[in-house]
């Protein structure tokens, strides 16, 4: 894989996003999944990986601390978010902020975070800006070595980049969800913030096998999610509603050229973006992992389809994204 820049770290562009980690997103994580799942994306190249402590209340973390522990590689990344747990949505002290670190350092195994996120906090949080002074004071201490943001908004994204320090962004980015491109993302490049961008699959919409008939799990946030009933709707198929969804992923399946799955042509859309440091897909399988990897090797899109997939955003997409954006 080609490599990028993310702050002062040199890393591939295509990392693992594992909030689906081990299969499940309440009670039955699977860790013997997980382990083949970070084994597959550690061989294929995948460096970055992306959590968060709240993933599996925890789970998620000590999946990666066992597979940290057999890894000793320097050249590896993880990221943890820290904000959900426990601490959402009023919770915001030094102290909680401390003790959620402390917490995800000793289950993922490490001496200190490579980089820890406020995940998606209220944009009033943001605004009063404590936050991010207690992270400064965590990295003075030697707990955290860089410090950035998951964020739902250009708002939140543009708040966090008057922050001195800030690492990185993280940001729902893809083909439904082109806003950040307009001034978020060149703005984050302008000052060397590095951007990793989360779902860009829009939550299976763009890799092409959600149809009408598809039946989601009880557990699974596309069922118990789809209308925003547990967090933010934006994380849940971009915040489209399904059916329109649907309709629009039929739009940008009849672009994609002859050799290509729709899932590559996503993910080469978003690495075509030069502010774009890694992108996270998620995987509940091995064979996940090495279909989303594939996607590093396939040439930029020509100028003429990424015009086509705009005309899809504006005509179908842009006016009927919830959440917000």
């Amino acid at each position: 894989m080609q490599t990028r820049k993310l702050a002062d770290l040199t890393i591939p562009e295509i990392g693992l996003g594992c909030w689906q980690l081990g299969g499940g997103w309440r009670d039955d994580w699977d860790d013997a999944i997980a382990q083949q799942t970070l084994n597959t994306a550690y061989d294929a190249g995948v460096r970055f990986i992306d959590t968060a402590d709240v993933y599996g209340d925890g789970a998620s973390e000590r999946s990666i601390g066992t597979f940290l522990a057999s890894h000793r590689d320097p050249s590896l990344v993880v990221a943890t978010k820290l904000g959900r747990a426990g601490i959402y949505p009023d919770g915001y002290t030094r102290e909680s902020l401390r003790d959620a670190t402390l917490r995800s350092i000793e289950r993922l195994g490490v001496e200190a975070l490579d980089l820890t996120q406020l995940h998606c906090v209220p944009t009033d949080v943001l605004r009063q800006g404590h936050v991010f002074e207690w992270l400064r004071e965590l990295q003075q201490e030697g707990l955290i070595r860089r410090w950035g943001a998951s964020v739902e908004s250009v708002e939140e994204g543009l708040i966090c980049l008057e922050q001195q320090g800030l690492a990185s962004l993280q940001v729902i980015f893809n083909i439904f969800r082109q806003k950040p491109a307009e001034e978020l993302l060149p703005r984050a490049h302008a000052q060397g913030v590095g951007i990793i961008v989360r779902l860009p699959l829009a939550s299976g919409l763009l890799g092409g096998k959600i149809t009408r008939e598809t039946v989601f799990r009880q557990d699974d946030h596309r069922h118990f999610n789809r209308d925003g009933q547990h967090f933010n709707v934006g994380e849940t198929f971009a915040g489209l509603e399904l059916e329109r969804g649907i309709a629009a992923a039929e739009q940008v399946a009849a672009l994609v050229p002859p050799g290509l799955t729709m899932a590559q042509a996503a993910l080469r859309w978003i690495l075509d973006h030069e502010a774009v440091s890694v992108v996270i897909p998620g995987a509940s399988s091995p064979a996940q992992v090495s279909a989303n990897v594939a996607a590093a090797g396939v040439a930029p899109l020509p100028a003429t389809l990424r015009a086509a997939l705009a005309q899809v955003y504006v005509q179908h997409v842009r006016d009927h994204i919830r959440g917000p954006y």
